[in-house]
């Protein structure tokens, strides 16, 4: 892909004139051929045989398109962004397939090939402890199964996600709601450049669009269509999270949700899905198996192998879970001194296993 040819500029300036949406690009160029007779044609032409109002045809005429075109390569060109074209062989060949692809894709670090075997996973922006616990594990054994791990970098889930995939040495892609040079949240900047460095930042948005509401459930067809499956984890009832899962059926994708508390608000949207046809799913392999992946040698969690234990460590670490636990209840199930358990529990921690949350609960944390 050049960035600098006559095809890339035309494509860049047919789309950001005024009254060219999505809709109407594709219209014009598959009557035109191309971008660029596009903006050869005269308004008589663009009226007649293009079909469009005559106000549009007057902004393709007159709209000075050059300059935006030749600002967004020269902003690329500096920060080391690609702009691949719906048409280019660069392009992801599951959203190109997919219903309502972008026009063009900024991206910053590298598609590869192998990014065809890629599985989403989105869910609320506060999560439990058991959503965040579940998403590293489920995100780090299907990175270390070789899939990417597709998300949209929200706080959150998404955040979670993308920092499973990390952890264990895969891959994975996230897709931005806005401008690929306004990381949102910002405090996911840092993030933003391990996954740059470990897949791709994407977006489908112009160099310098802030992070407006509307552009997210754009944002949430592109994240479905980059993968073979989404799979929901904790979404309220009105969670931007089920729009993606629109998109994934809509598609023709694979639709996995896991279950969550029934009396946690932020489960009654996951639940629903499961209800309504979503497959349910409990662990990275269930993913598997449902988009027909083998499973065999994926690691353990979300870090590969547990670390060494001594018997007594196995046995406190065997009696957490996901869901937070008072340091009281793990000493009933022990056969320990409060000072031995405490002793347990630090090391634990410092092996990454366990992870202390305020009031002295615990929960499993590999």
């Amino acid at each position: 892909m050049t960035q600098d040819s006559e095809k890339t500029r035309a494509w860049i300036g047919l789309s950001s004139i005024p009254g060219v949406g999505r809709v109407t690009f594709r219209k014009l160029v598959g009557i035109f051929s191309s971008p660029e007779r596009v903006l050869a044609a005269s308004r008589d032409e663009l009226i007649t045989l293009g079909g469009v109002p005559e106000r549009v045809a007057h902004e393709i005429t007159t709209f000075p398109w050059e300059q935006p075109a030749m600002r967004e390569l020269a902003e690329a060109r500096r920060l080391n962004v690609s702009i691949v074209t719906a048409d280019d062989p660069e392009y992801p060949s599951a959203l190109k397939n997919a219903s309502d692809a972008p026009l063009l894709l900024y991206i910053q670090g590298t598609i590869l090939p192998g990014d065809t075997a890629a599985v989403a996973i989105v869910g609320t922006r506060t999560p439990t402890h058991y959503g965040i616990t579940v998403t590293r594990e489920m995100a780090g054994t299907l990175a270390s199964a070789g899939m990417t791990v597709v998300s949209g970098m929200a706080r959150g889930i998404d955040t979670q996600a993308h920092t499973g995939a990390l952890d264990a040495g895969g891959r994975t892609i996230a897709v931005l709601g806005s401008g690929i040079d306004v990381p949102y949240p910002p405090e996911n900047r840092k993030l933003m450049e391990r996954i740059t460095s470990s897949g791709a930042v994407i977006s489908e948005n112009p160099f310098g669009t802030r992070p407006e509401s509307g552009y997210f459930p754009a944002r949430n067809r592109v994240i479905s269509g980059l993968s073979r499956g989404t799979i929901i984890i904790e979404a309220a009832e009105d969670s931007g999270s089920l729009i993606t899962a629109e998109y994934t059926l809509k598609q023709g994708r694979r639709l996995f949700a896991v279950p969550g508390n029934v009396s946690s608000p932020v489960s009654r949207g996951t639940n629903g899905l499961i209800r309504q046809g979503a497959v349910l799913v409990e662990t990275a392999a269930d993913v598997l198996s449902g988009l027909g992946v083998s499973v065999s040698g994926t690691a353990h969690g979300a870090g590969g192998p547990l670390p060494a234990m001594s018997d007594e460590e196995a046995q406190v670490f065997a009696s957490l879970t996901a869901e937070p636990k008072h340091i009281d209840v793990i000493l009933q199930e022990s056969a320990g001194s409060p000072g031995s358990l405490s002793g347990l529990l630090t090391s634990l921690e410092l092996k990454g296993l366990v992870k202390q949350l305020p009031g002295k609960y615990f929960v499993r944390w590999h």
